[in-house]
């Protein structure tokens, strides 16, 4: 497997840009969501990471083939 360090970078700053819209454009929502995350079950937060995992790769996979 050949890692192409250019998508890889690529891909980091769109995340970084991504993760920076909501405190940027409304800190106190994103302090709200915060909080709303921060009263979840742990239980809870796994199956959205989970769903998000499978998301995130089942979309990379429909791009990349």
């Amino acid at each position: 497997m050949n890692i192409d360090w250019g998508d890889l970078t690529a891909a980091f700053a769109l995340y970084l840009v991504i993760e920076g819209v909501m405190p940027f454009v409304s800190p106190r929502g994103m302090k709200q969501a915060m909080s709303v995350f921060q009263r979840l079950p742990d239980a809870q937060l796994r199956v959205a990471g989970a769903a998000a995992i499978a998301a995130g790769i089942a979309l990379l996979w429909y791009v990349r083939h």
